[in-house]
């Protein structure tokens, strides 16, 4: 999408480097990506509240609370999708700037899609997190219905039954969702944003 020639970018006096100084750490998106089910939005909102509760700057973009607004007009085809992810990176990117911890729970299926996510942020700001779960697992924990009635052909498009999952080749994190709790994968989490320094308090350097 090609920006018009009358559009210039605004700079404000206000940085990301300054809101960040005022939050007391860094600023970055935690991407987590996976099947439906495999604990994405549970463990996004669990690392939330952790990084809250260590009074972090934080929110959440969640995939169904998103497609109740900024993407309500969209539906599940492959270029819906590719447009839902987007619509999120760019978003995610403005909360980034803002000096915000920005973690979204979107299935986003398609490497390709990431990779444009990724492409919109610096080196080290966009954090991969596959949450890995086999399909027969995800399918146990149907609390929607939704795997049900994908099988019996009532809902088309639906990623890992009639749509393709493509799994991350090098996300920065993988959690076994499947199989480690969900305390044991909100403290994997929480290490590595600390050793990557996302968390790390800038309280000394304002």
């Amino acid at each position: 999408m090609k920006q018009k020639s009358n559009i210039v970018w605004h700079h404000a006096s206000v940085t990301r480097d300054r809101r960040e100084r005022l939050n007391d750490h860094h600023s970055a998106v935690i991407w987590f990506t996976g099947l439906s089910g495999s604990g994405k939005s549970t463990l996004s909102h669990a690392v939330e509240e952790k990084l809250f509760q260590m009074k972090c700057r934080t929110y959440v973009l969640d995939g169904d609370n998103i497609r109740h607004g900024l993407c309500a007009d969209l539906g599940f085809s492959d270029n819906d999708r590719k447009e839902n992810i987007r619509r999120i990176g760019e978003t995610a990117k403005l909360f980034v700037d803002a000096g915000v911890v920005t973690l979204t729970a979107f299935i986003s299926p398609f490497r390709s899609d990431r990779l444009v996510a990724r492409q919109l942020f610096d080196v080290g700001d966009f954090i991969e997190v596959y949450c890995r779960c086999p399909l027969e697992i995800c399918e146990s924990r149907d609390v929607k219905g939704m795997y049900r009635r994908a099988r019996a052909g009532e809902i088309q498009n639906f990623t890992g039954i009639s749509s393709p999952y493509e799994e991350p080749v090098s996300p920065e994190l993988i959690v076994d969702t499947g199989s480690l709790s969900l305390a044991q994968c909100v403290d994997e989490i929480i290490g590595f944003l600390r050793e990557s320094g996302v968390i790390i308090s800038l309280e000394g350097v304002r």
